[in-house]
């Protein structure tokens, strides 16, 4: 069952030039038009089942809010149909729904009676609450002295403790502190976890990854894509890379002489897996490889190992400054790590039509967790901060990591010495002793 399905939803808002259009629009009883329509959302249409976690990414200005705003009652679509069954918490807007000059405590119970809890309901709640937002004695001043982090805790513990069927999230964890926000993030996937439907929006596209069933994608009012989380996560990111291209100015190059194209001795020439591609091509990735420090292919990544990520690229056109590199995901699809040849101050030449390089990435496998981890290579043109994507290929390379000889807590362990009773003076005077 559908707990929430939008049909060819759209919504527009009048735009006037100046207030006395909008005046004189009123004395004509609207048979005069004096504005014109901003279409928020254009034919939006999407379903979320009981118990999904749909997520909704897009550029500011596209849509999310306003759409938002549509599943919680507080805006109307235009023209379509919007079907939403179920009780509905939202964090909008920061602050939104609570009145400024009321303490925290009052807001509370304001919020939770208009999502029709008695007194009684509230009460057994309101210590969680309290505890959760972690506010102290400000929960007994008045809103408008919090900060706006202080807005959020409380806000969003409410949100979760009025036992909603539906919660949505836009946006407001960003301006919490990191214990806050993780503390929040452990929630929601607590609350998914009970089958509690979750719309998320969010521009962290790590969160989306680790939290979202699906995704959709809104593009100036209209559906861009609408999916598999990494799929449209990824061709979202592609978009905004290839977009910003355009803003960028590359460093200018003197032509070298040289006497035909480059080829480099050895050359990787499969690629595992393509999940998602995209790029100008003005260069490509034709081969991607995790090996041994003697060449042979490795079947699992093994703690503290040495290893080599070898990969090949082949330029199509000129690059004035290539940049080759790749990014390291965890099973989640989160991006855990990742390098390029720039970022480790290795100035690879101009490269012309028909040159092929090889890059080998050497590196110490550090103790993680283990699970599947993936590569995903690239090569671009530019800075790191300027740059111009030719060719990026999502998970080309996945290995699974074998157990390590202890436990890893958290995401992986850091190599550590243990002293105990120790005197770090002496430390300091033996290192003033070697310096003389």
């Amino acid at each position: 069952m559908s707990l929430i399905q939008f049909q060819a939803v759209s919504k527009s808002y009048p735009i006037y030039s100046s207030p006395s259009d909008r005046l004189k629009e009123l004395l004509t009883f609207n048979r005069r038009k004096f504005h014109q329509d901003f279409w928020a959302l254009r034919d939006v249409s999407f379903e979320v089942p009981r118990g999904q976690t749909f997520c909704i990414v897009g550029e500011n200005g596209s849509g999310k809010s306003t759409l938002l705003q549509i599943v919680a009652g507080i805006l109307a679509p235009t023209s379509g149909s919007a079907s939403v069954n179920g009780r509905v918490s939202a964090l909008l807007e920061l602050g939104s729904g609570f009145n400024p000059e009321f303490s925290g405590r009052d807001n509370v119970y304001l919020n939770a009676a208009i999502l029709g809890f008695s007194s009684a309901q509230i009460d057994r709640v309101y210590r969680q609450i309290e505890e959760f937002a972690e506010i102290g004695d400000f929960i007994n001043q008045p809103v408008k002295t919090y900060s706006s982090g202080m807005v959020v805790r409380l806000a969003f513990a409410v949100a979760i403790h009025v036992d909603p069927e539906i919660l949505i999230v836009d946006e407001a964890l960003a301006v919490g502190d990191i214990y806050f926000r993780q503390r929040c993030l452990r929630k929601v996937h607590e609350m998914r976890a009970r089958g509690v439907t979750i719309l998320f929006v969010s521009h962290a596209a790590g969160d989306v990854k680790a939290l979202g069933d699906r995704t959709m994608w809104l593009d100036k009012g209209r559906v861009r894509e609408l999916g598999n989380t990494d799929m449209v996560v990824s061709k979202y990111l592609a978009a905004m890379v290839e977009k910003d291209t355009g803003y960028l100015e590359l460093k200018h190059r003197d032509p070298v002489d040289r006497n035909g194209p480059v080829h480099a001795p050895e050359v990787v020439t499969e690629i595992p897996n393509i999940d998602h591609r995209y790029g100008d091509r003005r260069a490509e990735i034709i081969g991607i490889a995790v090996l041994d420090p003697y060449g042979r292919k490795l079947p699992l990544l093994e703690p503290h190992s040495d290893i080599v990520v070898r990969i090949s690229v082949r330029a199509n056109a000129s690059l004035q400054m290539p940049n080759v590199g790749f990014m390291l995901r965890n099973h989640l699809g989160v991006d855990f790590a990742g390098t390029n040849t720039t970022r480790e101050d290795i100035e690879l030449p101009p490269m012309e039509e028909g040159d092929v390089y090889t890059l080998d990435f050497h590196l110490e496998v550090p103790d993680l967790y283990p699970a599947s981890f993936s590569f995903s290579p690239a090569i671009a043109d530019g800075t790191l901060m300027n740059y111009q994507m030719c060719d990026w290929i999502d998970n080309a390379v996945s290995l699974q990591m074998a157990p390590g000889n202890g436990q890893v807590y958290g995401y992986m362990h850091l190599p550590c010495k243990v002293e105990v009773n120790a005197r770090l003076d002496d430390n300091r005077k033996v290192a003033e002793a070697q310096l003389g």
